[in-house]
């Protein structure tokens, strides 16, 4: 778990008794938004492709699909929230500083 007690370390936060940087948080935040956001377009291609003539597999296959596409968008929300949180923490400490 991510310590939330960052110091100022050779002109960069790091948590501490961790080796993360706010920048590889928000990497990691951004990271997983981008994979969210391509599960959700995959999901979504694959509701569409139901719909067809062509994609007429089942009604499983638009389920599956349809907790799929939930999913990733409750993933690109919790991935925002990361880095909503390392800003807010970095803004934090730089009003501190000041």
């Amino acid at each position: 778990m991510l310590c939330l007690n960052y110091c100022l370390k050779s002109s960069q936060f790091r948590a501490v008794g961790d080796n993360m940087s706010i920048n590889t948080t928000v990497d990691v935040g951004l990271q997983g938004v981008r994979t969210g956001v391509v599960g959700i377009e995959k999901a979504a291609a694959e509701i569409a492709r139901a719909g067809t003539v062509d994609g007429a597999a089942g009604s499983n296959d638009v389920t599956e699909s349809i907790v799929e596409l939930r999913l990733y968008q409750r993933s690109v929300e919790a991935s925002s929230q990361v880095v909503r949180t390392a800003d807010e923490v970095l803004g934090t400490l730089l009003d501190t500083m000041a």
